[in-house]
């Protein structure tokens, strides 16, 4: 926790700033005045913790300029009842009067640093729910554990999973909390790409490389230089573009069609499929080097239907987002409606429950979406 503590006299001052150097766990700068404090102050730090009566600028002005960005312990030897009334106003969570030993301050820096460990842990978890539509279910638990652990690494990660379930999302989701997080995320979906126009896309070309290169273009591996690759469909990649992907990964280099120059590369590879890659591997369709490679950590995603505890909440979510879409007032679900999206089976997955959602939030015709106004397909 990094403490600024702003004290115009300077016996107390250093008198502070020598008693908390004993607590090696607080970070601790010290201001004479607050209007020095405000030149210095910036996100990294988590509390302030300033007296009142000071020069240029006394603390309650101080508090005002902060304007809720920090959190904020007033200590004082000749308090008011107003002063103090107004400086809870503020939204000051401690007042401390002087003199005062050091174990009462430090009592209320680790309440104040408890209050703020709570709130972040509460922020990570309702952004990991809300990441792309990411549940919390209790069979997603385990996956999301691993993909947590995962994201702190450089080790390749093939997401498994039937179609429809959210590995993208998954891979968004790791690059977003990895150290390469400012650095580009690149999707390719290999289904969708020409067999003859796979190894360009990935590697790049130089001018003249073939007929129509009629200038030089990077491929997305250089596009992704320094932050993640994500391979979805990966079972789709010709064999003869798995040696040169394998040599990538291997090296750490790429070369350009037409080109005799290696190109150093760094990043992450997230790749997946919803494959039997071991019956591919079987019949010659796919390299076990390169399985190996990209497997070092397999994330395999529960499909919708053993996550019917996580149901209702994405769906609310997606109704949510789409009203806001359309400019609707927000719509929900009936009972009935509810009941019959726990009931359906999801051979589609999320993409299908998006899918359903989204129509329904159109078609209805009131605030409150009925069973027959998801048009489920149940023929499946």
């Amino acid at each position: 926790m990094k403490i600024a503590i702003v004290e115009d006299d300077i016996n107390m001052r250093k008198s502070l700033e020598l008693a908390m150097s004993d607590y090696k766990e607080f970070e601790v700068v010290t201001f004479k005045n607050a209007v020095d404090a405000l030149k210095k102050l910036d996100e990294s730090f988590d509390l302030i913790i300033t007296d009142i009566n000071m020069p240029k600028m006394d603390g309650i002005e101080f508090i005002k300029e902060l304007n809720g960005r920090y959190e904020v312990i007033i200590m004082t030897g000749n308090a008011t009842l107003t002063r103090a009334i107004e400086s809870i106003h503020l939204g000051v969570k401690d007042f401390l009067l002087k003199p005062f030993d050091i174990d009462t301050l430090v009592n209320a820096i680790e309440r104040e640093d408890k209050i703020q460990k709570v709130k972040k842990s509460a922020t990570k978890t309702t952004s990991k729910k809300q990441e792309g539509f990411l549940g919390s279910s209790k069979a997603l638990e385990k996956v999301q554990l691993m993909a947590d652990k995962a994201s702190k690494t450089d080790a390749s990660i093939l997401l498994l999973g039937e179609s429809g379930v959210g590995k993208e999302v998954f891979a968004s989701y790791i690059h977003k909390n990895s150290p390469r997080a400012k650095k580009p995320f690149i999707a390719i979906n290999m289904a969708a790409l020409p067999d003859n126009l796979i190894e360009s896309e990935l590697f790049g070309f130089e001018k003249g490389a073939f007929t129509d290169a009629t200038e030089a273009k990077a491929g997305q591996f250089e596009l992704a230089n320094g932050g993640t690759l994500f391979l979805d469909e990966i079972a789709e990649m010709p064999y003869g573009v798995q040696a040169k992907l394998l040599r990538a990964l291997q090296e750490k280099e790429i070369r350009r069609l037409g080109s005799s120059k290696s190109i150093k590369i760094d990043i992450r590879v997230i790749s997946a499929t919803n494959a039997n890659l071991h019956e591919k591997i079987k019949n010659g369709e796919f390299r076990e080097d390169l399985y190996y490679r990209l497997n070092t950590i397999p994330l395999n995603i529960p499909p919708l239907r053993e996550r019917s505890d996580e149901i209702l909440e994405i769906a609310n979510a997606i109704c949510k987002e789409n009203c806001k879409k359309y400019n609707f007032e927000i719509k929900s679900f009936s009972k009935e409606a509810e009941n019959e999206l726990l009931d359906y089976k999801w051979p589609g997955n999320i993409r299908e429950l998006i899918s359903v959602v989204e129509r329904a939030v159109i078609l209805s015709e009131n605030q409150e979406i009925q069973k027959d106004e998801l048009y489920l397909d149940t023929r499946k």
